[in-house]
Parts: C-alpha cells; sequence; structure tokens
C-alpha cells in the first residue's frame, strides 16, 4: 500500500501594508459648514451644536439605525435659554426658513381624549375626518427637497404631556412608527426628533440667584455653576421621566447660563437682526443705525429678566429700538443711505439722532 506523501507548502511571504492613519474626528465639508452656521447663530450651548451635528453627520453618511429616527435629542433649561431656539437656526440652515419644521405643543395635548388633534379620530368617532391629524406622512415631508430628505420634528414641554401622548411618544422614539386614528402608518425615519422641557427651572434659578437662563450675579464666578445646574436638571429629568423613555433618548442636553460677555454677543445678533428687517422692509433707501455702550449696557440691564431670559431682550430692543426706527422712516426723517445714531438722554429715554442733520428725535 503506498504511502501518503504530504507536500510541504511552504509559507508565502508575509504581505506588507502601509497603514494610514485616519481622523475619525474630522466632519465632512456639508457639515462643517452646517456647523459654522450654528456656532454663527447660537451663543454659549456647545453641548447643543455638538449633539446636532453629530446626529446631522450620521445621516448625511447614510448610517442611521434602521427603523429609528435619525435621532432622538432632549434638551433641558429654563425658559428664554435657547432650547427652542436652536431648533429654528437648524431649520433655518437647512432649507432656509426658520418655521421649517413641525411643532407639537405638548401643553395642548394634556387631556387624554386632545391626541386626536395629532393623529385623527378614528372612524365612528365624533369628529372623524373634520379635525386633520398633525402628523402625517404629507406633513413630514413637507420640507423636503431633492438633496435633503430630513424632516425636524419638536415636541415642546414634554413634561406637560398626557399620558396618551407619552405612549405614542415612546413607539416614535423607539421604532419611528405612528399609527393614525385611520389605521394608516407615518414612517418617522427621517425624522431629527427635539424634546424640550424646563423641568428643574426653579431650582436652576435658586443656583443662578435669580438668573433664569441668565445668571449675572456674584455665582458666574463660580466655575462648578454649570455642573450644578446640570445635575439639578438631569435629576429632574430622572424623576420625572421613566427609564424607557430616557433609555430612547440619544443624547440629553442641558442647557448653560450665559456669561455677561455672551449676553453682549446674543445682543449682537438681535440688533443685526433688526438691520436685516430695516434692509428688507425700505428696499433701496435702507439706513443703518447704531447704538452706543450706554444704550447696549441699557438694554441688556433691562432685557435680562429672569422669568424670561433671551425673549423679554427681544422685546426690550423691539419697544425701545424698533418702534422709534419705525417712526422715523414712517414720517420721513430717514432717508437712503443715513445712519442713525441711538444714544441715551440725560433725563433718561433714548436718543436718535441723523448723522446728516442736526434734528434729534426723542421716544
Amino acid at each position: 500500500m503506498p504511502i501518503e506523501s504530504h507536500a510541504v507548502v511552504p509559507p508565502r511571504p508575509q504581505e506588507t501594508q502601509e497603514n494610514l492613519d485616519l481622523d475619525a474626528t474630522r466632519h465632512g465639508e456639508a457639515t462643517r459648514e452646517f456647523e459654522a452656521f450654528l456656532r454663527s447663530r447660537i451663543v454659549g450651548q456647545e453641548a447643543a451644536i455638538e449633539a446636532v451635528t453629530e446626529l446631522y453627520q450620521i445621516f448625511l453618511a447614510g448610517m442611521t439605525a434602521q427603523d429609528r429616527p435619525v435621532g432622538n435629542l432632549l434638551f433641558l433649561g429654563p425658559t428664554g435659554s435657547g432650547k427652542t431656539y436652536v431648533v429654528e437656526v437648524v431649520a433655518e440652515v437647512l432649507f432656509g426658513n426658520s418655521h421649517a419644521f413641525i411643532k407639537v405643543n405638548c401643553a395642548e395635548f394634556q387631556e387624554h381624549h386632545e391626541i386626536a388633534k395629532l393623529i385623527g379620530s378614528p372612524p365612528g368617532y365624533i369628529g372623524h375626518g373634520q379635525t386633520p391629524a398633525l402628523l402625517t406622512q404629507e406633513a413630514l415631508v413637507r420640507w423636503h427637497t431633492e438633496k435633503l430628505k430630513l424632516t425636524l420634528l419638536l415636541f415642546d414641554e414634554i413634561e406637560k404631556a398626557s399620558e396618551a401622548l407619552w405612549q405614542l411618544l415612546l413607539g416614535i422614539l423607539d421604532k419611528a412608527s405612528l399609527t393614525l386614528g385611520d389605521n394608516s402608518h407615518v414612517d418617522l425615519s427621517q425624522c431629527l426628533i427635539f424634546m424640550t422641557s424646563n423641568l428643574g427651572a426653579a431650582q436652576m434659578s435658586t443656583l443662578a440667584e435669580g438668573g433664569i437662563g441668565f445668571a449675572t450675579q456674584a455665582p458666574m464666578a463660580d466655575p462648578s455653576l454649570d455642573d450644578k445646574i446640570s445635575r439639578t436638571a438631569q435629576d429632574a429629568a430622572r424623576r420625572k421621566f421613566s427609564p424607557e423613555f430616557m433609555n430612547r433618548v440619544d443624547k440629553v442636553v442641558v442647557f448653560k447660563t450665559l456669561r455677561p460677555e455672551q449676553l453682549e454677543q446674543v445682543l449682537d445678533l438681535e440688533l443685526a437682526k433688526v438691520q436685516q428687517r430695516i434692509t428688507r422692509a425700505v428696499g433701496q433707501s435702507h439706513f443703518r443705525f447704531h447704538c452706543d455702550a450706554a444704550v447696549r449696557k441699557w438694554l441688556l440691564q433691562e432685557g435680562t429678566d429672569p422669568r424670561y431670559g433671551a425673549r423679554h431682550l427681544k422685546r426690550v430692543i423691539e419697544r425701545n429700538i424698533v418702534y422709534g426706527l419705525a417712526n422715523l422712516v414712517a414720517s420721513g426723517q430717514v432717508t437712503s443711505g443715513d445712519t442713525v445714531n441711538i444714544g441715551m438722554k440725560p433725563a433718561g429715554g433714548l436718543s436718535f439722532a441723523k448723522s446728516a442733520a442736526t434734528k434729534e428725535t426723542a421716544v
């Protein structure tokens, strides 16, 4: 019987391969432009910018999880700290319209039967077909473009939602699916979902010594203030929200209190928006305005109300700057190319002076 011979196979020469270092933190060009726009409009909320940018990059790369929303973000913080404003800025950069998102005001859904306004009434129920559902497939794709198939969906003040809305929300966050009253199904897998809550606002106000959303007193020198506020907000969220809800959230962002220098940046942004409104409204006969240092200081003092945050600053600018400028336009006191200088009168109040003339107008 012949003996089997086993050929010895010589080892293959080891292939040499040069490893190239990769930078896994570098964003694509579109995402870098997206992030730069957010940073140009949003002041002091780095965590929110980073969270949104990361999810947007994953979406652009086509690597979002299957049968889930693009991302689920929970924004915590006091009123006026910019939670809804972040969504508006994201809508503006993506679609050129700060209102290009769907907003569900959870305060309108505190009763069980009010859920019909969101998903429609089932057949046979009173009101079926009379009130259109808010979260239809058609509504979700309203702002889609050829290049961008993404929907921004905001659930505002979710702590006020009824149990019925909570049950719907759990399904949306987990499976990106919703069944309407007529048994039709809505796919939310192309939705970036934002949820906001004011939980813990009272405790945060106490920590900042009266600065709900904006701290301006001595505690600002405390480097641990932001950490204390963050723990306060997250503890309040864990007490209110169930573990099954928190497990469906991709990122919890606590909005920080704004320092004085950041408040000045917010003021710059708001005054720049007023200038844009002048140019848009007056057309070719546009003029410019300038607020001196005393006016800026006065606007910040009057506009940093602890109860309303940045919203109050906007109201102060509207009431004291915009109204006065509108009167100058309507009465023909300013013409194309003029510069209106706004200062403080010795007796109080604002003075408006045109650089091309000596006549002064006060409001």
